[in-house]
This record gives structure tokens, C-alpha cells and sequence, in this order.
């Protein structure tokens, strides 16, 4: 089975076969006649919610649980091997000693969920050959290899995994901030990307772990191995950008500076210009009046800017992951090569801003996403008419009622983004990701 098909030609379960399921499991860890113990192999679960139960000990190997909702569950021991968790809502859940060798977690919710000595290594499944002999069954690609397990882009935010086994596994651009990984086995895992502020890995091993462009401010290494891996590659608190301590006047006083400069087009009052600058402290920043500033290079990281005004603003080459941009006004922005992975952008209106020649014509300034990272971003109902995303990697992705009429998408990367009642009339769009 391969979670890439979606396990198409699994047995559909239906939320009341999964409910009395649910009900006999519960009689069967009481003790009571009558009972029996979830054994849900190999079956497509997609999209049910499972009630909040305990499952403790139940048997998922191999299933569909795309889009699942299992919060605030109790699933302790449980077998999700080789299962397709993608976005699935896992929040608050009880996962200690789950086994999840060989799952595919990409994009779920897995915020405040304890995953304690859970086995998160490559798993594989095999069957009986002809011949008697254990055989690999493969992905459905056709490949015999050990599938990595994978919480690629998935938010991990204060989950609990100490002493999980997760050596190779695959957590790039995933959200680990907060976590508690303390004597657990991160060997050789890729955590290209990921937010690991404020964890603790205090006795664990992250030898020839791979830890580029991941955000370590905060996270203690205290006992912890890091042999072999990349972690000068890493950004830390000394890599964060400028502090705004450092600037001539206070940001209130720069803010009215531009406000003047922008109300006087230019005449009056400066530009504020933040590039370079940390502003992940910044109170209440998405309130101010953002509209063109400059912040070439900042540091937004994980700020709250829901429904802030940030039109014509040039952010190029900004670091915005993780931010809450949600109705947010981002029209005619430049945003160029900037990182978004994992930020919620939903509703926001990313249209072009019109302006009037003297002779009377009318040119549009588009915003400007080419070549940015909005890996794993949340992009439901925004408009992004008009757009130009050429070369912007839009991998799992979030997509879902989203206008990209006349986008630019040549040379986008959508492997894996969920495109549900998104309007592409007339975008350019590479060809395999068309119907």
C-alpha cells in the first residue's frame, strides 16, 4: 500500500461501522462480554472522527486516515504502522508507545499530543510469498525499500516525545516548538526547516541529523549528541537579524514618520525600513499601519498579523514562517523568495493594486511570490488572482477555494497541495498539475 494512492482500493469504513467499533473496544478494555478488541486493518477511514475514545491497543496497520479527527483520543500502544495520517486532527491525543514505523503524518495537527516512546523508525510491510517465505508487499510503486516514516511539515507544537524511536525519520518543516524529546533517538533524522524553538532534546541523539535552515533559538542540547550533523547550518538566536533596540528613534516614532511619508506620497516623513531587522517580539505588530514598509530580510517569525494592512509592502527574501496572516491585506506586495512554510494565509487578499498613468492608462502591481516557500501554508480562500508564483514551492499546501485566476504558476511546485474548488481559469500552470 502506498499512502501516496490514497489506498483507492481499500474497504471504505462508514462512521457508524467505525462508531460500533468504537463501542465494542471500550466494552473489551472494561472486561465486559460482549466485547472486541479494534482490529482495523487495511481500511479507509478517511475523514471520520473517532470520538475522542480510548483505542488503547487497537490495530490500524495499513489504513486511510486521511483528514481523520482522532483528538483528545487515548490510542496508547496502538498500531498506526504504515498508515496515511495526512492532515489528520491529532491534537491533545494519547499516543504513548503508539507504533508508527513507516506512517505518513504529513500536515496533521499533532499540537499538545504526547507521542512518549512511540516508534516513529522506517517500517515495511510483509506478506506471505508462494513459497511460504515473508516477502515485502512494497508501496504500490513498486519499490521493496523501508518507508521512512514521515511528519513532514505536520505541527508538533509542545508534544511530548521522549524516548521515541525516530532515527531517519522525515520532519522537515514541521512545527517543534516547545517539544519535549529528552533521551530520545533522532539519528540521522531530517529536520530540514523545522521550528525547533524551545525544545528540549536533553540526553538524545541527533547524530547525522540533518538540521539546515531549522530554527534553534532557545532549544537546549544538554547531554545531547550532534555528531555528524549540520547544525552550524541552523539558525540560532545570533543569526535572528538586528535588534530593534538598535535603531535611532522608537518604532512608534518611525511608524509616524512613515505614516506622514505614505499619506504625502513621499513628500513628507521617511520610509520605515526594518530589512534585516528581528521582529518576532514586536507586540501587537500586525495593528500598526504596515502599508509599503521596507523590511528586506526580517524576521517575522511565527508574529501575529491577522488582518493586518501590509499593502505594496517590500518583503522580499523575509522569513515569515509560521505566521498568522490570516485577512490580511497583501496587495501589490513583493514578496520574493520569502518563507511562509507552514503559515495561515487563509482569506487573505494577495490582488494586485491598480494605479493611473497621467495619459490615463492603468498598470497593475502584482504581488510577488516568485520563487517563495509556502510549503505546508494554509491558503484557504485567499485570492491570489492575478499573482505571480512562478518558481514559488507550494508543496502540500493548502489550496482548498482559493482564486488563482491569471496566477502565474509557471515552474510552481504543487506535488501534494490539496487544490479542492480552487478557480484556475487562465493561470499558467504546469501542465501535470492541470485537472
Amino acid at each position: 500500500m502506498s499512502a501516496e494512492t490514497s489506498g483507492s482500493s481499500l474497504e471504505r469504513v462508514t462512521q457508524r461501522e467505525l462508531d460500533e467499533v468504537i463501542k465494542k473496544h471500550m466494552t473489551f478494555i472494561k472486561g465486559i462480554r460482549g466485547g472486541a478488541r479494534a482490529v482495523m486493518k487495511f481500511k479507509d477511514m478517511s475523514g471520520l472522527h473517532f470520538r475522542g475514545a480510548d483505542l488503547s491497543q487497537a490495530d490500524f496497520t495499513g489504513s486511510v486516515l486521511t483528514d481523520a479527527i482522532l483528538t483528545q483520543g487515548t490510542f496508547q500502544g496502538v498500531s498506526f504502522f504504515a498508515c496515511d495520517l495526512r492532515n489528520a486532527e491529532l491534537e491533545n491525543a494519547n499516543f504513548v508507545r503508539a507504533d508508527f514505523r513507516g506512517a505518513y503524518v504529513a500536515g496533521a495537527n499533532l499540537t499538545g499530543a504526547d507521542l512518549e516512546k512511540a516508534d516513529l523508525r522506517e517500517g515495511k510491510i510483509m506478506e506471505r510469498g508462494a513459497k511460504g517465505a515473508l516477502e515485502d508487499m512494497g508501496w504500490g510503486d513498486g519499490s521493496q525499500k523501508s518507508q521512512k516514516t514521515i511528519f513532514a511539515g505536520a505541527k508538533l507544537h509542545e508534544t511530548n516525545l521522549s524516548g521515541s524511536r525516530a532515527s531517519a525519520a522525515d520532519f522537515a518543516d514541521a512545527d517543534l516548538s516547545g517539544v519535549i524529546v529528552k533521551d530520545a533517538d533522532f539519528s540521522g533524522a531530517n529536520l530540514e526547516g523545522a521550528n525547533l524553538s524551545d525544545a528540549d532534546f536533553t540526553g538524545s541523539d541527533l547524530s547525522n541529523a540533518n538540521l539546515a535552515s531549522s530554527i534553534m533559538t532557545g532549544t537546549v542540547l544538554a547531554m545531547t549528541e550532534t555528531s555528524g550533523s549540520n547544525i552550524k547550518e541552523a539558525l540560532t538566536e545570533d543569526s535572528m537579524g538586528s535588534k530593534i533596540e538598535d535603531l535611532e528613534k522608537t518604532l512608534p516614532e518611525l511608524l509616524e514618520d512613515h505614516t506622514a511619508w505614505v499619506a504625502t506620497a513621499g513628500k513628507d516623513g521617511q520610509r520605515l525600513d526594518l530589512s534585516g531587522f528581528d521582529l518576532r517580539y514586536i507586540l501587537d505588530l500586525g495593528q500598526y499601519p504596515l502599508t509599503a514598509i521596507k523590511a528586506i530580510g526580517a524576521n517575522f517569525l511565527k508574529q501575529n498579523l491577522e488582518g493586518a494592512q501590509i499593502q505594496s509592502a517590500q518583503l522580499d527574501r523575509a522569513d515569515m514562517r509560521d505566521c498568522n496572516l490570516r485577512d490580511s491585506d497583501m496587495r501589490g506586495a513583493s514578496l520574493k523568495n520569502t518563507k511562509l512554510a507552514r503559515s495561515d494565509l487563509s482569506d487573505a487578499n494577495l490582488t494586485p493594486l491598480k494605479f493611473t498613468n497621467k495619459d490615463g492608462s492603468e498598470w497593475l502591481q502584482r504581488v510577488n511570490l516568485s520563487g517563495a516557500n509556502l510549503r505546508y501554508a494554509i491558503l484557504r480562500g485567499a485570492n491570489l488572482s492575478d499573482a505571480i508564483l512562478s518558481g514559488a514551492d507550494l508543496s502540500y499546501a493548502v489550496l482548498i477555494d482559493c482564486d488563482l485566476r491569471r496566477a502565474d504558476l509557471s515552474g510552481a511546485l504543487l506535488d501534494g497541495a490539496d487544490m479542492n474548488g480552487s478557480m484556475t481559469q487562465d493561470a499558467a500552470i504546469d501542465e501535470k498539475y492541470k485537472g
